[in-house]
């Protein structure tokens, strides 16, 4: 059966999806000796896929699933790009094969990260598309504001694009630093830090306690276990139950078609904004019939 080379290249452990999706697009994955592009599938008992000059076996026969407690000072690549012999978070878990992490912390940060090989899976968890939740313990430095709590909850603008909104808990707070609970639906570079900063309460302290029903527990820094059934189960259950989602992220405040220039926009039955002439109405509902799509979120 054919699939996406994507999604082949990832059931072989070659990285997530999108981890892939770059090896395409730099021209280095072949189909039977074609360049592949994006958007081409293949099938894994007749085409033969190659990937940096070598064939992949698309389908494992085992999958691997790892709770990893990442220390600060290592970082959560596969290698050390700038090879400058830092400890990665693969280096921590002395195990064969092609184990890519699914979560990633800066260096600075400490927690929950997932080794696995399970490409699907590790796509699902990591799109913010599917809004999976990840539970962080943050401790800010200074007694934080209500309204400076209330922005971050809401929202606020990086390099453009306005944040997801996030749930925040005071969980202790004193006249030199507060500790929050914090529930995020994505995950942008450093992107706590960054917006802790902008209100002016710098981060001293990050640690990721959650990935989906997936939790820290008692793992030390640097300790790793492998993940019981019942905890693999739960985060396939939760995969399969998401759905891909568009979060609207605002630029600007935009201009609602049906806004009129006077600047309000008139209700069902209130009267107010009929200066012009209305024009026919539509006959019936008003509306064209035809296949009806779910909400947009």
């Amino acid at each position: 059966m054919e699939e996406r080379i994507q999604k082949l290249m990832a059931q072989a452990g070659l990285g997530s999806r999108r981890e892939c999706e770059k090896l395409i697009e730099k021209g280095r994955v072949s189909v039977n000796g074609r360049t592949a592009t994006l958007g081409d599938k293949a099938d894994p008992a007749t085409d033969t896929i190659v990937v940096n000059g070598r064939p992949i076996k698309p389908l494992q026969t085992e999958a691997i699933y790892i709770a990893l407690h990442k220390p600060k000072g290592v970082i959560s690549s596969l290698d050390d790009e700038m090879e400058e012999g830092r400890t990665t978070v693969r280096d921590l878990v002395p195990l064969p094969g092609h184990l890519y992490p699914v979560g990633r912390l800066d260096k600075q940060s400490t927690g929950l990260i997932l080794m696995t090989n399970d490409g699907e899976l590790a796509h699902k968890l990591t799109h913010p598309r599917y809004g999976h939740e990840k539970t962080y313990k943050v401790v800010v430095e200074g007694r934080i504001s209500q309204e400076a709590l209330a922005r971050w909850q809401e929202g606020v603008y990086l390099d453009g694009r306005k944040t997801i909104p996030a749930k925040i808990t005071v969980v202790r707070q004193d006249v030199s630093f507060t500790q929050l609970e914090i529930v995020m639906r994505e995950g942008r570079k450093r992107q706590i830090r960054r917006v802790a900063n902008m209100l002016g309460f710098p981060v001293t302290q990050l640690v990721r306690e959650k990935i989906g029903p997936l939790s820290l527990g008692s793992l030390k820094p640097g300790d790793w276990r492998l993940l019981t059934d019942k905890e693999v189960t739960a985060l396939k259950v939760t995969v399969a139950a998401s759905k891909a989602k568009r979060p609207h992220r605002k630029s600007g405040a935009p201009t609602s078609p049906s806004r009129r220039p006077g600047g309000a926009t008139p209700r069902q039955g209130d009267d107010r904004g009929r200066g012009n002439k209305p024009g026919p109405r539509p006959t019936g509902s008003g509306r064209k019939k035809g296949p009806q799509k779910g909400p947009r979120n």
